[in-house]
């Protein structure tokens, strides 16, 4: 294994009275930065624009999301001046990146350290040679330009953000240091498991060296301590009695700590974590950890957020996985390329299975140029994340064949002659795991593990062909998995009469067409509300939850995120297929999963994004609650319409639904949770209902609230010419501050788009007013209003 010991996690020991031990600290703070490309370090260091900031950092956290086409694909710098302090005889100094997008050069008080080819993936840049007592200046230049020689292609249906997006660790150590460790668990079982340590050095072998290697299993107790005479590489194998499983349930880890010893003095120490489990793919059937049937319960994580883009910060990358391990899954694919470290940490801590992937994201095969790009990013995808207990399939891509870079891309021949390469290259590197790829069907059975795409309700068909798709991929595929399903929702957006499982637009295969425009389907034709999205999934949820053979799915995605692919979207550039929205907000649909999967009580009236409803009076109307209890009671307006016993062979929401008649006006909702006689979750709601349809929009008015945080929220509302809001209006609004504020945009969410379609109706923006200011003045328009103002006095 050639794996960078940086990556690893867990706390590196500090003796200071060890002079040559390991230092490892954090390099983010005070870098400058240039937003030019300028060729060479002497002509970057002659211009004036540089501005200071900390990493992680990306120069399109804005630009991916404002209103002129395109976003920034080109180089910028980074630069960096410290003063190391004495360098000691024998010490060596490294800087590890552990991301940055896409290509990237490392410069040293101007002499060229290093070049890595590739985004999403750690590496490390030695600086000994070329530092000098006192002021060193690291230069970085990192390139997210066009280049077809880099996977993933430029066509892919996600942002490729460009900058130093993830930590800077600066580490000192010994002339002799420890380089890879790699931890294998060939044989395990309740009884005992066999365990494979290999640590390999660099640097100047002497003797006087030893290497300790100590575990500690999850109970504090030490399990195995040995010393051994160094080697270049030494090779550990050892077993343990009743080992402690790692499980999604209870995510056992234990602790390794290497050591290298020279005349019984700590020079180099490295700790790590890993886990014991096994698991099985049963051939046209389900999935086993640990010897136990396992449903995969999962989605998909895009590494980006609102108002950052890629660049998120270690707390920001752990509250997504704890609100995915939140609503109950145990399975997560990373889409569609490795992400940060602090991902795998928290997945291997929290219990959630992931399926890693490589980023040939379409784009189809290339020359040896790119073929030897994209071998070395396997590589080091599998190297770097060897020893996460957590990781179960090493993806080799997603929908590979589609839209080719190069001449004859997509020729079958040469895709399944690379693909096998790339397999190949997986299993050996490392045995233990099964490899996988998604929509590419010419190499399913290339693959161990294989995805076709199944979007029954959205791309074609209804959602209530779900389960014949379903059957037929279980049949046709030896190993099936289901990665990706669902459709778009903006949030807000609601309908009396969602399209149903029954109504279906067009009546085509089960899979969805390459060219989409060509055939009618509810993603075109849709109404993208909160309501059919939330009726698809509980659908989807009823069929993969009862299907004894099913190995398990991940809806996809997680949260909304970024896009060059939908300017046209209701809010452009954004892909609106999340469960929550791009700040990570739940959506109404975040709750159907919590229901089917969650432990934790809980439950939640559809829905508290429809507050304003109509109809004609008389007519009742199906109200859902989506709860993970025993027993759920629903009063309306005071008076109990009675309790209703979960089941899940039920539908909607298991069962859990009532036919309400709304009174004009307010309507108070609360909702109940039982478990046996104890009440275990409330929820409430206050819903709003006209029994007068609103006639043609008349006017889009503004009004302002102003909000605990001191900026204003703006919501712009479509009324009829008697004042009802016009629940029916989804046309586009454009908001402007013409006087005394700031809107807050270009964050793709639903209060952070100055660019944006209505929902029922309604839309609306935070603005920052300036502390100065008497006034704030605000504008909204659209094709169909001219212009409506509102001056808001403070």
């Amino acid at each position: 294994m050639k794996r960078s010991i940086w990556i690893l996690l867990g706390i590196l020991f500090a003796q200071s009275s060890l002079a040559l031990e390991r230092e490892k600290s954090n390099f983010n703070a005070s870098w400058e930065y240039l937003e030019q490309a300028a060729p060479s370090t002497a002509e970057a260091n002659q211009e004036t624009g540089w501005v200071t900031l900390d990493l992680p950092h990306t120069w399109n956290a804005t630009d991916v999301m404002d209103q002129t086409p395109g976003y920034r694909r080109d180089a910028s710098w980074y630069r960096k001046t410290f003063d190391l302090g004495d360098l000691s005889e024998g010490e060596r100094c490294f800087l590890y990146f552990e991301g940055a997008n896409i290509t990237t050069d490392v410069y040293v008080n101007g002499h060229f350290v290093t070049k890595h080819i590739g985004g999403y993936i750690g590496f490390e840049a030695e600086m000994t040679e070329y530092l000098v007592q006192g002021a060193n200046t690291v230069m970085v230049r990192v390139d997210n330009g066009y280049d077809p020689q880099v996977i993933p292609s430029q066509k892919s249906d996600f942002f490729i953000y460009g900058g130093i997006t993830r930590d800077v660790w600066l580490v000192k150590t010994n002339a002799l240091r420890i380089t890879d460790v790699s931890i294998a668990t060939p044989e395990v079982s309740a009884k005992r498991a066999t365990t494979g340590i290999t640590v390999d050095l660099e640097g100047n072998l002497t003797e006087g060296y030893q290497t300790r290697i100590q575990v500690i299993d999850p109970r504090g107790r030490v399990v195995y301590d040995q010393k051994s005479a160094t080697q270049r590489q030494t090779v550990t194998n050892f077993q343990i009695t009743k080992p402690r499983l790692w499980d999604v349930a209870n995510p056992q880890l234990y602790n390794v700590k290497i050591q290298l010893l020279q005349n019984g003095k700590v020079v180099d120490q490295v700790e790590d974590t890993y886990g014991y489990r096994w698991f099985e793919f049963a051939q046209n059937g389900p999935f086993y950890l640990n010897g136990k049937r396992l449903l995969l319960r999962g989605t998909h994580r895009h590494e980006e957020s609102a108002g950052i883009g890629a660049a998120l910060p270690n707390e920001m990358h752990r509250q997504d996985m704890e609100m995915i391990k939140g609503m109950g899954a145990n399975f997560v694919r990373l889409a569609h390329y490795p992400q940060d470290p602090e991902i795998y940490k928290a997945c291997d801590e929290l219990g959630i299975l992931v399926w890693d992937e490589l980023p040939w994201c379409r784009g189809g095969v290339g020359d040896e140029t790119w073929k030897t790009n994209t071998k070395n990013l396997l590589t080091e995808m599998i190297d770097q994340n060897y020893n996460h207990p957590s990781i179960i399939l090493w993806s080799l891509g997603n929908e590979i064949y589609w839209l080719p870079d190069f001449e004859n891309g997509d020729d079958e021949q040469e895709l399944n002659a690379f693909l096998t390469e790339l397999n190949d290259l997986s299993h050996a590197l490392d045995p233990s795991r099964k490899t996988s790829i998604r929509k590419y069907y010419a190499g399913a059975d290339i693959v161990d593990v294989f995805s076709p795409s199944i979007w029954s309700g959205w791309y074609s068909g209804t959602y209530k062909g779900y389960k014949n798709a379903l059957e037929k991929s279980l049949a046709k595929y030896d190993h099936f998995l289901h990665m990706e399903y669902g459709g778009s929702s903006m949030v807000g957006r609601h309908s009396e009469n969602p399209i149903t499982g029954d109504g279906e637009i067009s009546a085509g295969d089960w899979e969805e067409p390459i060219n989409q425009v060509e055939y009618h389907n509810i993603a075109n034709d849709g109404d993208w509300s909160e309501n059919y999205i939330v009726d698809l999934f509980d659908w989807y949820l009823s069929i993969s939850e009862s299907h004894e053979q099913f190995a398990g799915s991940a809806q996809w995605a997680f949260k909304d995120f970024g896009t060059p692919l939908r300017p046209e979207n209701d809010i452009p550039y954004l892909n609106e297929k999340g469960l929550a929205d791009r700040s990570g907000k739940p959506k109404d649909a975040y709750y159907v999963f919590k229901s089917y999967w969650s432990d934790e009580p809980f439950v939640y009236i559809e829905s508290h994004t429809w507050t304003e409803r109509s109809g004609p009076e008389g007519k009742a109307k199906n109200i859902s609650v989506f709860s993970n209890n025993e027993t759920v009671e629903l009063i309306v307006n005071g008076q109990s319409l009675g309790k209703k016993t979960r089941d899940m062979s039920q539908y909607p929401a298991c069962g859990l639904n009532w036919d309400v008649q709304f009174q004009a006006g307010e309507n108070t909702f609360e909702a109940i949770g039982y478990q046996g006689k104890k009440v275990v979750s409330v929820d409430s709601l206050i819903v709003n209902y006209s029994f007068e349809q609103a006639g043609a929009p008349d006017q889009i008015v503004l009004s302002a609230e102003l909000l605990d945080n001191g900026n204003y929220l703006v919501t712009a509302k479509a009324v009829d010419a008697k004042g009802l809001r016009c629940l029916d209006y989804e046309d586009r609004a454009y908001f402007q501050c013409l006087a005394g504020g700031e809107l807050i945009k270009d964050q793709g969410t639903p209060t952070g788009s100055e660019v944006i379609n209505m929902a029922n109706g309604r839309a609306a923006i935070e603005v920052v007013p300036h502390p100065k200011s008497e006034k704030l003045v605000m504008g909204v328009y659209n094709q169909n209003f001219k212009g409506t103002y509102l001056e808001i006095k403070k």
